[in-house]
């Protein structure tokens, strides 16, 4: 039985998971701080006074004894943050099978829709609906799991494999081709950017190899962006990347002006976090409706890479297979990345 044949069960709107076991291990710097302050510097979205409360709540145990209080960290402790099942935001759950052969998955993922755990999401992911859909139908049967990510927000063709080699080897290819551009694997997208002067015309290309690194963000610890940006990362408390910037390679061809987007097409040769929303920043045109980055590729202060509102599509993919053969796919554009939308 292919993955399109296997009924499909709506995610029920705004239901309980099961809760979820987080888990951390106290290193050399955590001597003797507190462990509410731990958790507050390691889970930004909840200060002390939270933390704190959680402790006297049962939820935070300390190697494998339940906590009711605070206390002091020591090298080597191993923490678990007992979640309790949380409501998680409804999410479109349909999605249609663009390729099946046994091994390989390909979907096109609706826009909205996680691929793997984050961000608040834990059951409504594209991972844990293919678990939840697998195994109702097909006991036993190998589960398809992602060889890459995609944004939230970001619609299109997504890879899984059954096979770990498989996953393995394409998901270094995706990752890394701009090293290797001889293997041919092509990903192309489109997307609307925002209205402005662009150092191309209608119907020109620009490459763009702005390298990709993490910045301190004061919501997140850290967030991708582009590492060759002049200055200081807004609300940072560095004047620099926090870790060495990733090479990255981008290539935007300007295919429509209209009064208030560009609709562009995109080819990357490399498979950084956020690198399309990125490098088009850094290029002087966010994406449209892009909360996060601005122009020249930094991060705002205020917003999540999870927060939506733009238009990027995975729309092309051509993959080499494993035995030699190739894949060339295709999802549907939306309406409004069409020429003439």
């Amino acid at each position: 039985m292919s993955f399109s044949a296997i009924p499909r069960k709506p995610v029920p709107a705004g239901s309980l998971n099961q809760g979820w076991i987080y888990t951390d291990r106290a290193g050399s710097s955590a001597a003797g701080q507190t462990i509410s302050a731990f958790y507050a510097a390691r889970y930004r979205h909840s200060d002390r006074r939270v933390w704190q409360a959680r402790l006297e709540a049962g939820e935070i145990h300390r190697n494998g004894q339940q906590l009711r209080a605070d206390g002091s960290l020591a090298p080597g402790d191993r923490l678990a943050w007992h979640r309790p099942p949380w409501h998680e935001p409804p999410v479109p759950d349909q999605w249609q099978v663009v390729h099946d052969d046994g091994d390989i998955l390909v979907i096109d993922k609706p826009s909205g829709l996680p691929v793997l755990p984050a961000g608040g999401f834990l059951e409504h992911t594209v991972l844990r609906l293919i678990e939840q859909r697998l195994r109702a139908a097909l006991p036993g049967a190998a589960l398809p799991r992602p060889v890459h990510r995609l944004g939230r927000f970001t619609s299109g063709l997504l890879v899984l494999a059954r096979r770990p080699s498989t996953r393995a080897w394409l998901s270094a290819l995706l990752r890394e081709s701009t090293a290797a551009p001889e293997s041919g694997c092509r990903k192309l997208y489109r997307a609307l950017t925002q209205a402005g002067p662009l150092p191309i015309a209608a119907g020109e290309r620009l490459e763009i190899h702005t390298p990709i690194a993490r910045w301190p963000h004061p919501l997140l610890g850290q967030v991708w962006a582009a590492a060759s940006a002049a200055g200081e990362a807004p609300g940072a408390a560095s004047s620099g990347p926090a870790a060495a910037p990733l090479p990255a390679w981008s290539e935007l061809h300007l295919l429509q002006v209209r009064p208030q987007a560009h609709l562009v097409e995109v080819v990357i040769r490399s498979g950084r976090p956020h690198q399309i929303r990125i490098h088009a920043a850094s290029a002087g045109t966010p994406l449209l409706g892009d909360p996060l980055y601005l122009p020249g590729g930094l991060a705002r202060p205020d917003a999540l890479p999870g927060l939506g509102g733009y238009h990027l599509h995975a729309h092309r993919l051509v993959l080499p297979r494993p035995e030699g053969s190739w894949l060339e796919l295709e999802a549907p554009l939306p309406p409004a990345l069409e020429l003439g939308g």
